[in-house]
């Protein structure tokens, strides 16, 4: 089975013979996916009302567990965001009714953001969306060759990441 990317492949064999275009048969097809995933991330956010950005804060808290709540600097680590870029967020997402801001209670100064009712409806159907359509894009996988795919990935971009 020949796909967009094995004939870019051949082209570029044929054009600059003199180069190794080995990697363009993986990382052309992580391209390639990444865009249709981020076709289907924006409709399940879109969905229900959300933004991306909103969705990554929503998952955050959510994750965290009862009282689903982070201070802004805790969000800050989840989301890799500036922290005037992460005020602007809690700002308006409390705006909607989708997050609190409440007092720290272990620091007079300081504030806990705290997942609402709506919020959290927001993000569990968004998340229920989301998974039903990263279903549907890896539906050509069989469950071990999908494991298989995820270990080698995480080798992939392992060294990108850095510990928590």
């Amino acid at each position: 089975m020949e796909d967009e990317v094995d004939r870019l492949v051949t082209s570029w064999q044929r054009e600059r013979p003199d180069l190794d275009v080995a990697p363009m048969q993986v990382l052309s097809r992580v391209t390639r996916l990444a865009r249709h995933l981020d076709r289907a991330r924006r409709q399940a956010f879109a969905d229900q009302d959300l933004e991306s950005w909103e969705f990554d804060v929503l998952s955050a808290l959510r994750r965290s567990g009862p009282p689903y709540q982070l201070s802004p600097g805790r969000l800050l680590h989840e989301t890799l965001v500036t922290s005037g870029t992460m005020t602007n967020r809690v700002d308006r997402m409390a705006a909607r009714g989708l997050v609190e801001r409440l007092p720290d209670p272990a620091d007079r100064r300081g504030v806990q953001v705290r997942l609402t009712a709506k919020g959290r409806e927001s993000v569990d159907a968004a998340l229920v969306s989301l998974l039903a359509r990263e279903r549907v894009l890896l539906r050509s996988l069989k469950p071990a060759d999908e494991r298989r795919l995820a270990d080698l990935l995480r080798t992939l971009v392992g060294p990108f990441d850095t510990p928590p």
